[in-house]
């Protein structure tokens, strides 16, 4: 039986899903989601949906109860995301998980990304568990840009100059971790390096936004404070709009640009590209 924590986010149902065009029983399938209300839709298919949240341990041993593989999805939560992983690995130690994935991120171990302490901890962790592990170092998501608002005030607004970034899709990361977990031959510690096929820069992002839309659209490179400040007036909270803009500072660094092609190797096809991605989101 395959478990995975927070499936009823993005990224967990598009794993589930991932999941079963592999092949794998609806039965064998256990969505771990901290309000069951929001899995209806997996429910309904049949998926065994069970409460489980981060910050209680005792709900995480239960739901996790007879699952042999355990996919920890990362918290979005920045003041405790480490101890709240720390639950997780817990409670799949204590239910003799066979095998626990992680969600982590590109190089975690020596990244100078503010987003990437917590990661390294949780990677740490899990090492001092004894479980054996599959890291899916997950790179940028294409689904982080956003193309149509883009096309509408005419700039790709941020901070990473002309750095390169190896994006993918969330459903690309989404089938990594699908394959990840029914590969037959698991070593006992595996570590993938993941990202797009196709990096590119925010100028060829904005270049080709434009092209798409019809609209004139350049990149706007800011330092990362007036970055940041922007982002605050969007509405976004303030730690994660100082994670952004740190984030691209390093994107500028290379930190978030991998050539390894673990991604695509992993999934058994080329990645989305930056253009196939802009296309999705332009149509909605």
């Amino acid at each position: 039986m395959i478990a995975i924590t927070g499936a009823s986010g993005h990224l967990g149902q598009l794993t589930t899903q991932a999941l079963l065009e592999r092949g794998v029983p609806l039965q064998e399938i256990v969505a771990v989601v901290r309000t069951p209300e929001k899995a209806a839709a997996l429910a309904a298919r049949g998926v065994q949906v069970r409460q489980g949240d981060y910050t209680r341990p005792d709900t995480l041993v239960s739901a996790l109860r007879g699952a042999q593989k355990v996919l920890l999805i990362s918290s979005s939560d920045f003041a405790d995301r480490v101890g709240q992983h720390r639950n997780v690995i817990e409670a799949a130690r204590q239910v003799g998980a066979t095998l626990l994935a992680y969600t982590s991120l590109l190089r975690a171990d020596t990244s100078t990304l503010s987003l990437a302490a917590d990661h390294k901890a949780t990677e740490e962790l899990i090492r001092a568990s004894g479980l054996p592990f599959v890291f899916l170092r997950n790179g940028w998501y294409l689904e982080n840009y956003n193309p149509a608002q883009a096309a509408a005030q005419g700039a790709v607004a941020g901070s990473a100059g002309e750095g390169r970034v190896s994006a993918a899709s969330r459903a690309d990361y989404a089938a990594a971790a699908a394959a990840a977990l029914t590969r037959p031959q698991q070593e006992h510690a595996t570590v993938y390096e993941l990202g797009g096929d196709q990096a590119f820069t925010l100028s060829e992002l904005a270049a080709e936004v434009q092209a798409q839309s019809g609209r004139p659209v350049s990149y706007q490179n800011m330092p990362a404070a007036d970055y940041a400040q922007m982002l605050l007036g969007f509405g976004l909270p303030a730690p994660v709009a100082e994670m952004l803009a740190d984030s691209d500072t390093g994107l500028e660094k290379g930190e978030l640009y991998t050539d390894s092609r673990d991604l695509s190797r992993l999934i058994g096809r080329p990645t989305t590209t930056m253009p196939q991605g802009v296309k999705a989101a332009l149509q909605g």
